[in-house]
């Protein structure tokens, strides 16, 4: 298919703005049993609402023997320890009231090993599923001894999650019957693709081989057929030049991992780095609705710990992240200042809500341990304190939002002359706002606006260190 035609049949009325990551386990439990669920997630959508969200992504709630759930047993139940399909369709369906699209994490790449079909064809070398998975007698790297017979199964992450061999066209078959359930019966708005670059292994090639992007060519082109308002979003944790190899005929979008990287490094090390370069790679190859920049996700250490609890740090990444184009992407906690780190339980621990033992996240014992700051960094603490990093996320959000350059506009950088000064205006055809970033600790001089512009509220004599500034442009006369 033509690039252009095929960019053509994509664009969809309707595209989110900001999309909200959530861990069900350890959003919200409202039984008492520790653990967050689809009831309790469905009580605090006015939260998310509230913060300006118009688009949630739910890691995996598909029933899964682990915690995380990226090992899957029945890609057609919902996790028990989080509630019934029909909890999830009523979740759905509150979601829709409040304008909130719902994606879902979908796993592809592999199952749980716990899988019947992946039982079925480890002890049964005739079993119809055999050649949904892959086997060697020699083993390898990422080859696990089987349990059973003298052989090995690939598993490219654990023993514990079989690769799926989408090399067999049944296996393909079985993953849109999957999404089409999802889509049909359970309402959700896409899907969020994990682990997507491994689908197809080539000799010792695990990665961006020509049949995994075979496979994601016919599997976006499936949902778009019977979901046209569909949204699909890829995990393709790699360089920026591995990332633009998914477009343009694939995914509907990827998350921009290169983008995270050079944001937090920017804010890190006080200079602006490769941040404005990086965005403006993606911004040349593709429209912004097709690319997602975020600050940290559920397998990255978290903003604040990795500012060392540097609050103002914090706040420059959240107004950079949410000034930027593409579908940002904001990870649960990250608004009220969570922290965490390695391993990864310790990255998706329980919601602060309040100043209570258990942070308001359960009535019982938490499923895990709560970080050590819960009894100030939670949404009580922040809820009317008007310089808080809660309330700068929900005006930013709001903002992004309400003002269709900081929605839809094409970014064009401003040069500072200062390292530690980022600049850029964001514009449309109808408005332009200047945003400008003293990421370093002393104060530095005033930027000049581009040619053409005039601030409608100028910008102070020098800026402040640490501090950012959003100012709405109109072009001179």
């Amino acid at each position: 298919m033509h690039p252009l035609i095929f960019l053509a049949l994509l664009q969809a009325p309707q595209h989110s703005t900001v999309c909200y990551e959530v861990f069900v386990r350890s959003f919200y439990d409202s039984n008492g049993d520790g653990i967050g669920d689809l009831r309790g997630l469905t009580q605090k959508l006015d939260y998310i609402a509230g913060l300006g969200a118009d688009c949630v992504w739910l890691m995996p709630v598909a029933e899964s023997p682990s915690y995380h759930g990226y090992d899957v047993t029945n890609y057609y139940k919902i996790e028990p320890d989080y509630g019934t399909n029909d909890d999830f369709k009523a979740f759905v369906a509150a979601a829709h009231q409040r304008h909130i699209r719902v994606l879902v994490d979908l796993v592809l790449n592999h199952a749980s090993s716990d899988h019947p079909f992946f039982q079925q064809a480890l002890r049964d070398t005739a079993s119809p599923y055999r050649s949904w998975f892959r086997w060697s007698s020699t083993g390898g790297n990422n080859w696990h001894k089987s349990p059973v017979r003298d052989e090995y199964y690939y598993g490219f992450f654990w023993s514990g999650m079989p690769d799926l061999n989408f090399e067999n066209p049944a296996v393909l078959e079985e993953s849109k019957r999957v999404a089409r359930y999802w889509l049909d019966s359970l309402g959700v708005d896409g899907f969020r693709l994990d682990a997507i670059r491994h689908l197809i292994e080539v000799g010792d090639q695990n990665a961006n081989t020509p049949g995994t992007h075979a496979v994601l060519r016919d599997y976006g082109q499936y949902i778009r057929s019977i979901a046209p308002q569909s949204y699909t979003i890829g995990e393709v944790w790699d360089n920026t030049g591995a990332i633009l190899t998914y477009y343009p005929d694939q995914l509907d979008g990827y998350f921009a991992f290169p983008i995270s990287d050079a944001l937090m490094d920017a804010v890190r090390s006080g200079k602006a780095g490769r941040l404005i370069p990086t965005v403006l790679q993606f911004q040349a190859a593709q429209p912004a609705y097709r690319w997602a920049p975020f600050q940290r996700n559920h397998d990255q250490t978290r903003t604040m710990t990795m500012l060392g609890n540097d609050v103002a740090g914090a706040k420059l990444a959240a107004t950079i992240l949410l000034t930027l184009p593409g579908l940002a992407f904001v990870y649960y906690g990250e608004e009220i200042g969570m922290t965490g780190d390695k391993p990864d339980e310790r990255l998706r621990t329980p919601m602060h809500w309040t100043r209570s033992a258990a942070a308001g996240f359960t009535n019982g014992k938490p499923w895990e341990a709560l970080q050590p700051d819960s009894l100030t960094a939670n949404v009580a603490a922040q809820e009317h304190v008007a310089g808080s990093l809660l309330n700068l996320y929900r005006r930013l959000m709001r903002q992004r939002a309400a003002n269709s350059a900081l929605r839809d506009g094409e970014l064009i950088p401003v040069e500072t002359g200062n390292e530690s000064v980022l600049a850029y205006i964001r514009r449309d055809s109808s408005r332009a706002v200047l945003v400008v970033v003293n990421l370093g600790k002393t104060a530095a001089a005033p930027v000049k606006p581009p040619a053409g512009y005039v601030q409608r509220n100028p910008l102070p004599r020098t800026l402040a260190p640490r501090q950012a500034y959003i100012v709405e442009m109109t072009k001179r006369p």
